[in-house]
């Protein structure tokens, strides 16, 4: 019998569906309190939401957004309002915590891993990317738990090396990490890449039992091992997933923290996803 975080909870979600919206809408509520005076009515939040979906999904440009998401502008303006406040921080944070509250948080194996891709208008937190003939290119960095669950992620320009990231990697969990102990121990899975010095630092420095390919080791084939839990390749799996959202996939953004934003947003969608499984919403 498959488990609950093995079976499919949604299709993909290109509108903010009630459960979801019912999360959002308190955190906008503490962070935004309305006075008693009048004044203009606010725009409708959940259509900005609906808008920033969209965008993040398609990488379409804030000025071709579909009308029935209001005025392209005003979505714009919100959305980089939020970024700054962290309003998508606290969504992904609110409900991978609903999730880590169910035993939904997988926390005994953890990986890590980069993605490159291009960043199309420059910007800030951008680089030579090395596969890309030198172009300008954005790096993401993404820590995970056994299911593949985005625990945390960070951005660097393409020409920052991995371990350099690790750390930064690691600190910015968006929940309350549990102390490991003794009887529940927690291991880091990592590729040759952190085979050095620093990154064996800043895995030991957090308690973590590090999992770190050598370079030059042969590559062991587990595919004949099925009872092993799953290891490394969930991280690769969850950075595919963020990649299939094209404004993630190519970095249109110019700064570094809406680019980020729209990364948090879809982690947030993928803790949704896996809470809907364990609340059955």
């Amino acid at each position: 019998m498959a488990s609950p975080v093995q079976s499919k909870a949604l299709p993909t979600i290109w509108e903010v569906p009630c459960a979801l919206w019912s999360v959002i809408s308190n955190i906008l509520i503490q962070a935004y309190p309305r006075g008693k005076q009048g004044g203009r009515p606010r725009s409708c939040f959940r259509k900005i939401f609906d808008g920033i979906i969209y965008r993040m999904r398609t990488g379409a440009q804030w000025n071709r957004l579909p009308k029935e998401f209001g005025d392209d502008s005003t979505v714009h303006r919100w959305f980089q309002r939020w970024c700054k406040d962290g309003i998508m921080t606290k969504v992904w944070s609110v409900l991978a915590t609903d999730c880590d509250e169910l035993a939904g948080v997988f926390w005994e194996w953890q990986a890590a891993d980069t993605r490159m891709g291009k960043a199309r208008f420059g910007g800030d937190k951008i680089g030579r990317n090395p596969t890309d003939r030198g172009k300008a290119g954005a790096k993401i960095s993404v820590l995970t738990d056994q299911k593949g669950g985005p625990l945390s992620v960070v951005t660097a320009g393409a020409n920052v090396h991995d371990t350099k990231l690790l750390a930064e990697t690691l600190d910015a969990i968006v929940l309350e990490r549990p102390q490991p102990t003794t009887e529940e121990p927690q291991h880091l899975c990592l590729d040759k890449a952190y085979d050095n010095p620093t990154g064996h630092e800043a895995v030991e420095k957090r308690n973590y039992i590090p999992h770190i390919r050598r370079i030059g080791e042969e590559k062991f084939d587990e595919a004949r091992n099925k009872t092993r839990p799953a290891r490394r390749w969930v991280v690769e799996r969850t950075l595919a997933w963020l990649s299939k959202c094209r404004a993630i996939l190519v970095r249109y953004d110019k700064k570094s923290q809406n680019y980020l934003g729209l990364i948090q947003l879809a982690c947030a969608l993928l803790w949704f996803r896996r809470l809907c499984v364990f609340k059955r919403f």
